[in-house]
């Protein structure tokens, strides 16, 4: 087992040197942010993720187009995610105030329940690693956050193609399983209760 680890840990140390960075495995750095949730401006910072599961959802601007149409289709799964012990942010370069400008008068965002970050700044989107440095706005990233802080899971898309929260939903229990039980991983297509693997020498090359 050790071998298969060092493997992986070479190949994370050759991604890291190249220009791609993966966020996985790795602590979400120190933040600070004002938002908008539930009728109120809040402010938040990357300590709210510690202590439960947390999904964070960037997209690139309030008032657009393909934009609400993901943010509601994650309202619709958030009682699910609530179930599942995770909150949900969403987080765009917009202020806070145009978040609620926007919730005011969306009939599909006037519907949302968790938290929409602002960050004008773009600190946030820097430490995530999805602004857009030329047009100022985020990607389309997802990143699943455990109760420690790390990120577990992360997607990101281009600007003309949206998410499904349902896929979101299945990575999530994946993660919890694979936190819960140490030793088992969750293959292809995994669903709630369904088998697993336990990576062994005597298993390779036998799947």
């Amino acid at each position: 087992m050790a071998f298969f680890y060092q493997l992986r840990e070479n190949f994370l140390n050759i991604l890291q040197e190249g220009s791609f960075m993966s966020l996985i495995g790795k602590q979400v750095e120190a933040f600070h942010a004002q938002a908008y949730r539930q009728g109120k401006f809040v402010e938040i910072s990357n300590e709210e993720f510690n202590g439960k599961w947390n999904v964070v959802c960037f997209y690139p601007a309030d008032f657009t187009f393909v934009c609400p149409t993901e943010l509601e289709d994650l309202q619709e799964q958030y009682t699910t995610l609530k179930d599942l012990g995770v909150e949900v942010y969403s987080c765009s370069t917009d202020t806070h105030f145009t978040h609620k400008a926007w919730h005011d008068t969306s009939d599909a965002i006037g519907k949302i329940e968790y938290t929409m970050i602002g960050d004008p700044s773009h600190q946030i989107s820097r430490i995530f690693d999805v602004l857009d440095e030329e047009a100022g706005l985020a990607q389309r990233g997802t990143f699943v956050i455990d109760p420690d802080g790390i990120v577990q899971a992360m997607e990101i898309n281009a600007d003309g193609i949206g998410r499904d929260a349902s896929s979101l939903i299945d990575k999530i229990r994946a993660g919890q399983y694979v936190r819960s039980h140490p030793g088992e991983v969750c293959p292809a297509k995994w669903k709630e209760d369904g088998a697993t693997l336990k990576p062994s020498f005597d298993l390779v090359g036998k799947i």
